[in-house]
């Protein structure tokens, strides 16, 4: 099955219908447009008992490749390599982003979304959860 369907349906299905697993694949491309394969950021947040209870606000920063804004994306300048991006048109940058994880988070659950710009291509970024013992 194409990597235990860890995108963005697979909350949804019950782990005892193991079957529908190429269905869930053709629905995510013909709706959302994405492979199953494509690139995803993967992070880990931990939490509190009372934090995944609660509801928590997670500060995180995630690099985005911008088009370089010394060379325009040509990676040159003239006749030399870009000096900022080394030829390459892009530059990384770090995108702060507040996220909001919802009340009664389970262990192990990912929130999911796309990060879009007007000056990058959108990422796809997957938070995992992670629930603090009592006793760390």
């Amino acid at each position: 099955m194409s990597q235990m369907m860890h995108e963005c349906f697979d909350d949804e299905i019950a782990i005892d219908f193991p079957s529908v697993g190429n269905v869930v694949d053709r629905m995510r491309h013909a709706f959302l447009g994405e492979r199953v394969d494509a690139d995803v950021l993967r992070a880990d947040v931990s939490l509190s008992h009372r934090e995944a209870q609660e509801g928590h606000v997670v500060s995180l920063k995630v690099p985005v490749r911008i088009t370089c804004p010394n060379c325009g994306g040509r990676g040159e300048t003239w006749t030399e390599p870009c000096a900022l991006c080394v030829g390459t048109g892009e530059s990384l940058f770090h995108q702060a982003l507040r996220v909001s994880v919802p009340p009664r988070v389970a262990d192990g659950a990912c929130v999911r979304f796309r990060l879009k710009s007007a000056d990058a291509a959108s990422i796809r970024v997957e938070l995992r959860v992670a629930i603090r013992s009592s006793a760390a």
